[in-house]
């Protein structure tokens, strides 16, 4: 398969492109190999794991120009501005990146008869209730979570046969910022006191099982909306404490706090906890759970995967 990952410098998107490109190393079958095609824009990278390729998805030329050179089976979409208070303060650039950028790539990939596997979030739910599933009626607080539903409407009005997977990830980075476990993991081995909050719950799923997990969905030719996330759900203080338990660091230095002490630009929703039924009936077995997510997770940094992202940057 000749797939391609907008996106690609992202922490989702590195870590699935370079997922794939890795069953494509190790496979055995001609079926079950990939050529990996990375989307990068405003950040450069430096490897031979896949091809890296450069271009603004803004320029209305861009996309069609990629599809036609790439010529893929499968597009993934992971393009987005995905930083919640950044979009609150700049809501034309979320609009822009997370709504009409996915509409239009939806429309120029239906044309050109690939799959499209467009990445949406579970922030499209206000997080009241929790436990929400596919049919559950969205209603997001940050203009994030309003601008990604807008995403997922306009995808699947272009391309109603695109795959619109809801997540929620974490996982190493590029830039060792992207996500929450970093910020535990790096101010917790740099003995730095930090907050975690208690009344706000997720799903989080190691970014590189929700990976094999996209991939997998493509493969089994499924279409429509989808949770991905973890098949248990934990508070973000809870998720701290489990990741320094695993990592031998000193849990004593992140507190308890309410979200609502942290002064932060966008609302967050307390609940948001997605039910998985669907995505485990599709592919015939659930998400990882959150322990062994953090498990392979600590055996990355182990095997000095972190620095290799780090490596890569240019």
């Amino acid at each position: 398969m000749r797939i391609l990952v907008t996106g690609a410098s992202g922490l989702l998107g590195l870590n699935l492109s370079l997922e794939a490109a890795k069953r494509q190393a190790n496979s055995d079958n001609r079926q079950n190999e990939h050529d990996v095609f990375g989307l990068v824009h405003s950040h450069p990278l430096r490897t031979s794991a896949f091809t890296v390729l450069g271009g603004d998805l803004f320029d209305p030329n861009t996309a069609q120009r990629i599809i036609d050179q790439t010529r893929p089976n499968w597009v993934i979409n992971c393009a987005a501005l995905a930083i919640v208070d950044a979009c609150e303060t700049d809501p034309l650039r979320a609009q822009k990146l997370n709504t009409e950028l996915p509409a239009k790539l939806a429309a120029i990939v239906a044309r050109g008869g690939a799959r499209l596997l467009h990445v949406s979030t579970d922030a499209v739910f206000d997080g009241q209730r929790g436990d929400y599933t596919e049919t559950d009626t969205p209603n997001p607080l940050s203009v994030y979570g309003r601008s990604k539903l807008e995403g997922e409407l306009a995808v699947a009005d272009a391309n109603p046969e695109a795959i619109i997977a809801r997540v929620n990830f974490y996982g190493w980075s590029l830039s060792g910022k992207r996500s929450l476990s970093e910020f535990f993991f790096y101010n917790l081995e740099s003995s730095k006191q930090l907050m975690g909050f208690t009344d706000v719950y997720f799903c989080p799923l190691l970014v590189n099982d929700l990976a094999q997990i996209l991939l997998k969905m493509l493969q089994d030719e499924l279409s429509g909306l989808y949770h991905v996330v973890s098949s248990e759900s934990i508070s973000k203080y809870d998720f701290g404490v489990a990741l320094a338990r695993e990592f031998g660091l000193e849990e004593k230095q992140i507190t308890p706090t309410s979200v609502s002490e942290a002064g932060l630009a966008a609302a967050r929703s307390p609940k948001l906890t997605l039910r998985t039924a669907k995505l485990g009936a599709a592919l015939g077995t659930p998400p990882p759970d959150i322990s062994s997510g953090l498990k392979r997770f600590y055996k990355l940094y182990q095997e000095g995967y972190p620095l290799t992202l780090k490596g890569m940057r240019e």
